[in-house]
């Protein structure tokens, strides 16, 4: 009996232990026991020995990501996109982006030259993602990415990530600099650190990718992730247009569903060319048109009777660097704005 009775007086000491020192426990075994991984994915037994030990388990990290909003559910009520196209897309962003552009030129009209990126979309996603590196997140890499795949809801996505981070330190690139947001994203255009592997390039030509500290690395490394997602050279991005009263919205209803970010995918039309959409009667807001047969589709984010939008296939690969309609959108504005 009373070993009965100790038994569960451990058993309640441990319920009433803090969390954190019931994760800890856990979360260094999950750790260590990435190890063999690890190094059969090429990381060095030197730097994995060197760093589990240091990590421990971040609690805030998990609470921020439990507050992501999860996918917009069918019939939920979406905000309008003014009020953060006025947020986003403001006279302080646009300023400082038309400075560190004309400051830039010689440099970005290379990298544009290169990718076929136009030098100003290379800017605005730079200005949303850190205000042109004024803020690029204070969170260690590897103690949130290993703390997020320990918590287990998207395990698989940040165990690859914390080992991406470790090849980075057999890079070279040091402990202290390898901080970004909370959810592992770093340096001026907020990679995660296996896009850093895979699409970060040097665009200053001393033989380095230093996303953190060099703009020209920054800005070579975002244009080449933008043709990776299918940018197509000489072609803008979208134009803001008119809708002609009485247009037939069901009629333009998309046929297909998106395989990723469904909900925002179905905001857009189906796809015509610009000459069909010119029939309609859709007229440009101050831009000419591109290419008769450039296709494109139409978004409406504030509704029938407020400015529309006809995309291309280039807002496509902006959607790929952040899935949100709102967001590319501030973006190509932004970058319109900036190249005025």
């Amino acid at each position: 009996m009373r070993i009965f009775i100790r038994l569960i007086a451990a058993v309640l000491t441990i319920l009433a232990a803090p969390a954190s020192a019931q994760d800890g426990a856990g979360f260094n075994g999950f750790v260590n026991g990435l190890r063999a991984r690890a190094l059969a994915e090429g990381v060095s037994a030197r730097t994995f020995d060197n760093v589990a030990p240091t990590l421990t388990y971040n609690p805030r990290v998990v609470e921020l990501d439990r507050q992501q909003p999860g996918p917009t559910r069918p019939g939920t009520t979406i905000s309008p996109f003014a009020p953060y196209r006025d947020k986003h897309v403001d006279k302080a962003r646009i300023d400082r982006g038309r400075a560190k552009y004309q400051s830039l030129r010689p440099l970005l009209s290379g990298i544009e030259r290169r990718t076929g990126v136009p030098e100003s979309v290379m800017v605005a996603i730079w200005g949303h993602e850190t205000n042109y590196g004024a803020y690029t997140g204070d969170f260690d890499l590897l103690r949130s990415l290993a703390t997020l795949a320990y918590d287990g809801r998207r395990r698989e996505l940040f165990t690859a990530e914390f080992i991406a981070t470790l090849k980075l330190m057999d890079r070279g690139i040091p402990r202290d600099r390898l901080k970004g947001s909370w959810a592992g994203a770093t340096g001026y255009p907020q990679f995660l650190p296996s896009m850093y592997l895979r699409l970060g390039r040097d665009g200053d030509g001393d033989g380095k990718v230093d996303i953190w500290t060099s703009q020209a690395d920054a800005l070579a490394s975002i244009g080449n992730y933008l043709i990776n997602a299918g940018w197509k050279p000489g072609v803008i991005w979208g134009i803001p247009v008119r809708t002609p009263a009485g247009l037939n919205r069901a009629a333009l209803a998309p046929k297909l569903v998106s395989p990723r970010c469904p909900r925002v995918h179905e905001r857009h039309s189906r796809w015509k060319t610009m000459a069909e959409w010119r029939a309609l009667g859709i007229a440009p807001i101050g831009r000419g048109w591109p290419a008769d047969t450039e296709l494109a589709s139409l978004i409406e984010p504030d509704g029938p009777n407020a400015t529309a939008y006809l995309l291309t296939t280039n807002y496509r690969a902006i959607l790929d660097y952040n899935c949100s309609n709102f967001y590319a959108l501030s973006v190509g504005l932004l970058a319109d704005e900036v190249a005025r």
